[in-house]
């Protein structure tokens, strides 16, 4: 089995979440396990008006999908980090947004992937989308 990481917040998933999801279900036989941030962790990051869609159902969601194997709730970095450690997944598979940047817990991933991001996707932009209708 290869044991395949995401991480994010998954507020309101879209096409480009989809994707990504899809490729680290590519893999031979893979297990993709899906770490969601908190709602606070989500507020703090992005602001006080986010996130769109609670935690519970954000993570509902994803177990939901037949791409996603397992889906657990990080809070901090700490937390993060330890899920990571504990997994010690083969692939760790980002957006290309990621690319030479600090990965948190990359040291305990055997290998990082990264996932080309489709431009028009994306949460925030799914949002000024839907707010200047």
């Amino acid at each position: 089995m290869l044991k395949i990481i995401v991480n994010g917040s998954f507020d309101i998933v879209h096409m480009g979440h989809l994707k990504l999801l899809e490729q680290a279900r590519s893999y031979p036989e893979s297990f993709v396990y899906v770490l969601i941030d908190s709602d606070r962790r989500i507020s703090e990051l992005k602001g006080h008006t986010r996130p769109i869609n609670s935690v519970l159902e954000r993570k509902y969601l994803l177990e939901q999908l037949k791409t996603v194997d397992k889906v657990d709730i990080f809070d901090s970095d700490s937390e993060l980090i330890n899920l990571i450690k504990s997994y010690k997944p083969d692939i760790m598979l980002k957006g290309s947004d990621y690319k030479n940047k600090k990965i948190i817990g990359s040291e305990y991933c055997k290998h990082i992937e990264f996932f080309d991001r489709i431009n028009e996707y994306s949460t925030t932009q799914k949002i000024h989308y839907i707010t200047n209708r």
